[in-house]
């Protein structure tokens, strides 16, 4: 132990005193005491059934932020979705009713403005891509409040403890002004990390505009360390995952629908996204940038240090497809 080795070491020097020696072996014990780990403290997440989108996802969404206590009054609230392609009847893209909903819930909340905020990693007129997901249709005014993040003002910001090889970030000032961020992804399985939630609906953030299309240095600095250094970087954090209807197996494209009929929200993006994985029956110790979140401790997102209201996850868990190479990663196979 690290006491043993300090004393150890005092014991080798002849002319050491009983008093010294004893003096030295509480100054070894203090420093024990310092290594060791802190209380988790557990994080709210909850889950509740939402089995189609309907006008019931307004009022459900309405209680997840007056179940978590969101407090956004006279402040700026981003909500941030997935959108990926032009595939109005798949289930790629966030679905538009579930951030309507978010947009009318913070509005009633108090809060002083409510923007929609997107950079799309694969196309680049957004507004094509919005249109063709049914964001026109389903939520009035739409254009007067989205933001274009690939094409928004930015500013340099620096990983606090990068992971990845990036040690300096120009980011979009929208996002990075926001009194709350909230994460809306759809729930989904992804080819090169295995689950994509919303931690991995960060690198939509990441302007395009600056590192062109389609955001290749965040998969050259390493893809489970860039959505670490992303997570850190906004700490004003909300996450309300789409999982009514999710995609399973290639994904985060080329999968197929995947019911599930949950919305999972909370205000640890961490927690949130190990929620879910469970609810995937996928397990989330092995999904890499949830490690690298937690630091490696592996207690931060165990079920026991989650305090999870609504549904449980045996009443809802929905295995979902993987591709053959993250087989390993199910729960099953842990």
């Amino acid at each position: 132990t690290e006491r043993q080795r300090f004393v150890l070491g005092l014991k080798m020097h002849k002319t050491i005193t009983r008093r010294e020696l004893l003096a030295a072996a509480a100054g070894a014990a203090a420093l024990s005491a310092c290594n060791v780990q802190k209380p988790v403290t557990p994080a709210r997440v909850s889950v509740v059934r939402a089995p189609a989108y309907g006008q019931s996802v307004y009022d459900t969404v309405r209680r997840l932020l007056d179940e978590h206590r969101v407090d956004v009054r006279g402040r700026n609230v981003v909500l941030k979705p997935n959108l990926v392609e032009f595939e109005p009847e798949s289930s790629i893209n966030t679905n538009p009713i579930v951030v309507h909903a978010a947009l009318e819930a913070f509005r009633a909340r108090g809060a002083a403005s409510v923007r929609i905020a997107e950079g799309p990693g694969h196309r680049r007129n957004t507004l094509d891509l919005a249109e063709a997901a049914g964001y026109f249709k389903t939520v009035p005014h739409f254009e007067d409040l989205f933001v274009d993040l690939n094409l928004d003002d930015v500013s340099r910001v620096n990983p606090p403890r990068p992971f990845s090889r990036m040690k300096k970030l120009y980011l979009p000032n929208t996002a990075l002004g926001a009194d709350l961020l909230v994460s809306m992804p759809k729930m989904k399985t992804h080819h090169w990390v295995g689950a994509t939630l919303s931690m991995k609906n960060l690198f939509g953030v990441v302007p395009g505009g600056v590192y062109g299309w389609p955001k290749n240095v965040l998969h050259w600095a390493g893809i489970d360390e860039s959505i670490a250094d992303l997570h850190a970087l906004f700490p004003r954090q909300f996450a309300i995952v789409d999982g009514i209807v999710g995609m399973q197996g290639n994904g985060p494209i080329e999968g197929v629908p995947k019911k599930v009929g949950v919305l999972v929200a909370g205000g640890d993006p961490v927690a949130v996204d190990a929620t879910c994985c469970r609810i995937m029956r996928i397990d989330p110790m092995r999904i890499g940038y949830l490690q690298l979140a937690s630091e490696g401790v592996e207690a931060q997102i165990s079920e026991r240090n989650i305090q999870q209201t609504g549904e449980s996850i045996a009443s809802v868990e929905t295995p979902f497809d993987l591709i053959p190479e993250f087989q390993s990663i199910r729960l099953e196979n842990s």
